[in-house]
């Protein structure tokens, strides 16, 4: 066997560096900048909204957020372009790292634009500025380079929907869902994954990975308090490597809440931590999750780790 972490061709970081990483931190809206603090995007967009409220959670979930999570709720903001009915700036230790329009969103932020939206899994997106648009729900999402790697593009974020706080139905534990059952066949796993994911995309493998051939991404199940991407890989139709895509903000959250179930990792790294015989992964160089079956832990155990 040879060890390969990952080549997702589909994925949209992917598509993303064969764009070339877009350095700027611009954003279309009324000269807002990413990692800009609170009060800065709130004296931008003063003169620009009808209203607007802020939204601090004591307890952050956002993956990007370490230690503070602070949304800012906003209704009628003006644009050059046009004028959009909702929008919310969400900011990880006050770093504007994510932002979310609805209502005249897409016709503002995508269509009047000079340049042509390219179309991935239903969205319209311009790749170099990380503009996604959902054509049917007038949804636009502008993201941050972080915000790329957990495919935040497929989160809506519930408290614009309430205009305000909203009691948060996520299971906080980080103990793997049954419906991830490691070794199953793919005929098996994939009415559960499609039941437990907002939507699920199937994707072929270019062959760079001998232990896979096909890759079931799921967005939206449900893991350690928020909603997230998994990508499920099958080797000859069984289920035998899971990625669960995380932000580097929430990795001591996570660590806590695996060791709350699984005990003290087994090994520690600079850029692992692995649980339960091998088979769980906390990632850090690049932040997931990974699962194993008991036969590929053993085997990374030797090969990759030398234990």
């Amino acid at each position: 066997m040879h060890f390969n972490f990952k080549k997702a061709t589909l994925c949209a970081v992917s598509i993303l560096m064969a764009h070339g990483a877009f350095a700027q931190n611009q954003t279309p809206i009324s000269e807002v900048n990413f990692y800009e603090s609170v009060e800065t995007v709130k004296a931008k967009i003063g003169n620009h909204v009808l209203s607007h409220s802020v939204l601090s959670l004591d307890q952050p979930t956002f993956p990007l957020a370490k230690d503070s999570e602070i949304h800012l709720l906003c209704t009628n903001l003006k644009t050059e372009q046009g004028i959009l009915a909702q929008v919310v700036f969400t900011f990880a230790d006050d770093q504007l790292q994510y932002i979310e329009a609805r209502g005249n969103a897409v016709s503002t932020l995508i269509e009047a634009r000079k340049d042509t939206a390219q179309t991935f899994m239903g969205y319209k997106v311009l790749f170099k500025e990380r503009i996604f648009g959902n054509m049917e729900k007038d949804i636009v999402w502008i993201l941050t380079e972080e915000a790329m790697h957990p495919n935040l593009f497929t989160w809506e974020n519930p408290y614009l929907t309430k205009g305000g706080a909203v009691e948060m139905e996520h299971s906080v534990s980080a103990e793997i869902p049954d419906f991830i059952e490691m070794g199953a066949d793919l005929e098996t796993l994939r009415p559960l994954f499609e039941a437990n994911s907002s939507f699920v995309h199937e994707q072929k493998l270019d062959g760079s990975d001998p232990n896979a051939q096909l890759q079931l991404n799921c967005f939206g199940v449900d893991y350690a308090g928020f909603p997230r991407k998994i990508e499920a890989r099958f080797g000859d139709g069984k289920l035998n490597v899971v990625w669960i895509l995380t932000g580097k903000g929430e990795e001591d959250r996570l660590r806590k809440k695996l060791v709350a179930q699984y005990g003290e990792p087994i090994f520690v790294n600079d850029a692992w931590e692995m649980f339960e015989n091998w088979t769980i992964g906390l990632r850090k160089d690049k932040p997931e999750v990974l699962l194993l079956t008991p036969e590929l832990g053993q085997f990374y155990k030797t090969e990759y780790f030398k234990q």
